[in-house]
């Protein structure tokens, strides 16, 4: 099967329908994203050819998912901002980026700067040295199998939180692996921006052996 044609921020928009102003803040992510992957390392470079779809759609889908009274977002290994800085651009009123790669967080902060993303707030730090408020919703993309993410995204976790991963063709073996250990309520929905891609959303999630009012602790 012929890959399909790079998707242009006119098709985006068709289909996750935004703002004119929007789209723009989109572009000038892209471009800084540009920018500095001459310097450093942010995404693959292969996937450069279609960005808007696979890191703008791929992240930006998440809106769908989203609890309506959604304020706090915190984004595991936010790397280029994926997808956190791109659901802060949607509108997310607060999102936390945990990136401990410091070249990495320094690009977040240029983006937040030069994006004007007030409620956006990254942490050069791993997740595991933190200590946030819980969060609404919890993402990752391309982080950890997970069994080990789980423990991480329960740091920032209160007994609401939604969890939102974006996965690939290994989603169903990661699931069997970590219900050895966790009793979890997921949906896999497919993908907006790639046929094997997954979201994987988690409602409830406790360790095997505790009560149901302890799910959130690790």
């Amino acid at each position: 099967m012929s890959e399909p044609a790079p998707l242009d921020p006119g098709e985006f928009a068709r289909t996750l329908p935004v703002s004119r102003e929007t789209l723009e803040r989109l572009q000038l992510w892209l471009d800084e994203l540009r920018r500095w992957q001459a310097r450093i390392n942010l995404v693959g470079p292969s996937t450069l050819d279609d960005p808007w779809r696979r890191h703008i759609l791929d992240c930006a889908q998440l809106v769908r998912f989203l609890p309506p009274e959604t304020r706090r977002v915190v984004d595991l290994g936010s790397g280029a901002g994926l997808p956190g800085l791109i659901l802060a651009i949607l509108g997310v009123p607060e999102v936390h980026l945990v990136e401990s790669d410091r070249r990495k967080a320094a690009f977040l902060l240029n983006c937040k700067g030069k994006l004007g993303l007030h409620g956006v707030v990254v942490h050069a730090a791993r997740a595991e040295d933190l200590n946030l408020l819980p969060a609404d919703v919890v993402t990752a993309r391309a982080l950890a199998p997970l069994e080990e993410l789980l423990p991480l995204a329960l740091r920032f976790a209160h007994a609401r939180t939604r969890f939102l991963f974006l996965k690939g063709r290994e989603v169903e073996s990661e699931l069997t692996r970590a219900r050895r250990s966790w009793k979890i309520e997921a949906r896999l929905h497919p993908s907006l921006s790639s046929p094997e891609g997954r979201v994987l959303e988690i409602e409830q999630v406790r360790a095997i052996g505790t009560e149901p009012d302890e799910r959130h602790a690790p």
